[in-house]
């Protein structure tokens, strides 16, 4: 995958995540969690939680998260990170969870 743009060096990488969340009680130290992680990786959010409206097809999603972090390479990075590791095993455990990376246009 290349992630170079030759204007600014890099492109801007985006996960969009779909979370059904099992266990509301303790995703909510999840939601604690997560954020200063992303942090160390250059991430932020886009969207969080907010309510979705289905514009075309059927999906429907029941959390939407949106992140952006300065690569892919960067956001791979937090997925994988020891900084993430205890709130991704807590995701797990509290939630469904679809995932998908993609790059942003410089």
């Amino acid at each position: 995958m290349n992630t170079t743009d030759h204007a600014s060096g890099s492109y801007p990488a985006y996960v969009v995540v779909d979370i059904e969340v099992l266990d509301p009680l303790r995703y909510e130290d999840y939601k604690k969690m997560a954020p200063p992680s992303l942090a160390i990786y250059g991430g932020r959010y886009i969207a969080r939680g907010g309510t979705t409206e289905t514009l075309e097809g059927d999906w429907s999603p029941t959390r939407l998260v949106i992140l952006q972090f300065p690569t892919a390479e960067r956001a791979r990075a937090w997925l994988n990170s020891e900084e993430y590791r205890q709130a991704r095993t807590l995701r797990h455990a509290t939630a469904r969870t679809r995932m998908v990376l993609t790059e942003g246009t410089g």
